[in-house]
């Protein structure tokens, strides 16, 4: 297994569009090491969810581990998500692609997510709490949307900055 770069904001690349996995590309062997470094990758951070387009792979893939252990991976190939209660939920998020930094964000308390598993077979699953803010915000991804974009344009702005200023130092380090 290997770790993969995770891009972070504001990097256009996370603002791709992920497309679907064709059928093919599930059942290539190659699927599975993907999945497997994107855990690796994901746990490490650590985090609890990695979208494929964090990793500038821009297909509908993501991993996610809410687990206390860290010993329960979910895997949502080309998922799609449904709101199942007009009720939302405020919770404070953060993400791999925008590092230390945390915000509140709204989101639908109950999802039904639709998507194939690992083994390639479809599943559907309903989901509240964390896991279910998890999964909005991962496919949110696929969508080439960040949790920055729930927030305040200042907000927005100020943490661009900061990022961009990292990553300078960091280049000329």
């Amino acid at each position: 297994m290997a770790l993969l770069e995770i891009l972070e904001f504001p990097d256009a690349r996370l603002r791709t569009k992920a497309t679907p996995m064709a059928p093919e590309e599930i059942q290539d062997p190659s699927l599975q090491t993907m999945i497997d470094n994107m855990l690796e990758t994901m746990y490490d951070a650590p985090g609890i969810g990695l979208a494929a387009s964090q990793i500038n792979y821009h297909k509908r893939l993501v991993v996610i581990d809410v687990s206390d252990e860290g010993d329960d991976p979910m895997v949502f190939i080309n998922p799609e998500v449904e709101p199942l209660t007009e009720e939302q939920e405020t919770m404070k998020e953060g993400c791999l692609s925008v590092p230390g930094f945390y915000e509140e964000v709204t989101r639908p308390e109950r999802v039904r997510v639709n998507a194939i598993g690992r083994d390639g077979k479809a599943f559907t699953m309903e989901a509240e709490g964390l896991l279910a803010v998890c999964i909005q915000h991962e496919l949110d991804h696929l969508e080439g949307k960040l949790f920055v974009d729930y927030i305040s344009p200042l907000k927005r702005t100020r943490i661009r900055k900061k990022l961009e200023k990292q990553h300078k130092q960091a280049a000329s380090a």
